[in-house]
């Protein structure tokens, strides 16, 4: 039995087995293991094209993301169902907080290997783990952070490029914008204001932490913070109180204020203006920065990798010891 220490480590290992508990016929059950996190996948088919190693390497990678952002992984033990489907690509992403924590995802049968490298629905689910469970009306804010904070973690775990994000951001970014009819975040509920609109008020919030602070901290910190002080996916919080904290974090009052001007109007932002200050140019090839620009330094704090006082650190990460094991439950 194959297994492999996380991918930043670049080293092999000797096999593990942690333990598979029985289901069906067809269904395998591995575990993936960072720090001191474990995650449980079953896998409810065989037959995909991929091997359940690449399915498996595909999900530990996600998980990569995502503690690197937090600089741990949200929760001590999720349970993850991955469900064939046809065709090609990742869809159907849904997490939850009962039992500590449960993703069910679906993979098409086709899907390649390189699909999966380029998927950014599994780290978007894995971010919902770390943060409190909200009102309703609040679900912009649960939306907006993963799709805002997905890509930012991928950056600080290596796997993507900070070029690739902005140029994303500059593209979507407007879907967030306000249309006519907008009644604020909390009373508009189109997909554009639920997923972009709250990447837009995530995006707005970073940077003017970071000018506040002269780049000390950002939202990433105020993130942190909320997930330290219990505020993941098994606690349902009002949502001021999760801001409150983030806010007393970073030393500066951002998402409290923000949130009570957002949340019943339409805030148009200056999207123009704000990529030219961060020094972010459009070309037919994609963004190149200026870093001359008035917040480049913001710009480039935003997908720093931050600076940990943990000693169990990397260059790019923080250490995290993968171990992927697991078997076929029932076959013969």
């Amino acid at each position: 039995m194959l297994c492999r220490i996380a991918a930043l480590l670049l080293a092999s290992c000797a096999p593990l087995m942690l333990g598979c508990s029985p289901s069906t016929a067809n269904e395998m059950t591995s575990t993936i293991v960072l720090g001191s996190s474990r995650i449980d996948v079953t896998f409810d088919s065989t037959d995909w094209q991929l091997s359940q190693q690449q399915l498996l390497a595909w999900i530990q990678k996600a998980a990569e993301a995502v503690a690197a952002y937090y600089s741990r992984y949200p929760r001590p033990n999720v349970r993850i169902r991955v469900q064939s489907s046809g065709g090609h690509g990742v869809y159907g992403g849904q997490t939850w907080g009962r039992e500590g924590g449960m993703i069910r995802i679906r993979v098409g049968r086709e899907t390649t290997e390189a699909e999966l490298a380029h998927d950014w629905m599994m780290t978007h689910e894995m971010v919902h783990l770390a943060f409190p469970d909200m009102a309703e009306e609040h679900h912009w804010i649960e939306e907006g952070l993963a799709t805002y904070v997905e890509p930012i973690g991928r950056i600080q775990a290596g796997q993507m490029t900070a070029e690739s994000m902005w140029d994303d951001l500059v593209r979507d970014m407007p879907k967030g914008q306000p249309q006519q009819g907008d009644r604020g975040m909390d009373n508009t509920h189109t997909w554009g204001r639920t997923y972009w609109g709250g990447a837009l008020f995530s995006f707005v919030a970073d940077v003017e932490i970071r000018k506040k602070t002269n780049s000390r901290k950002g939202l990433q910190d105020a993130m942190r913070a909320i997930l330290a002080a219990g505020g993941d996916i098994t606690q349902d919080w009002p949502i001021e109180r999760a801001f409150k904290v983030g806010d007393d974090s970073v030393g500066v009052s951002v998402l409290v204020p923000m949130y009570r001007e957002w949340k019943d109007k339409p805030m148009h932002v200056d999207l123009d203006s704000l990529w030219q200050q961060l020094g972010i140019e459009t070309t037919r090839q994609g963004v190149r920065f200026n870093d001359k620009a008035p917040l480049a330094t913001v710009r480039k704090a935003i997908t720093a990798v931050p600076v940990t006082k943990s000693a169990s650190t990397s260059t790019a990460n923080p250490a995290i010891l993968g171990a992927i094991a697991g078997r076929r439950v029932g076959s013969s």
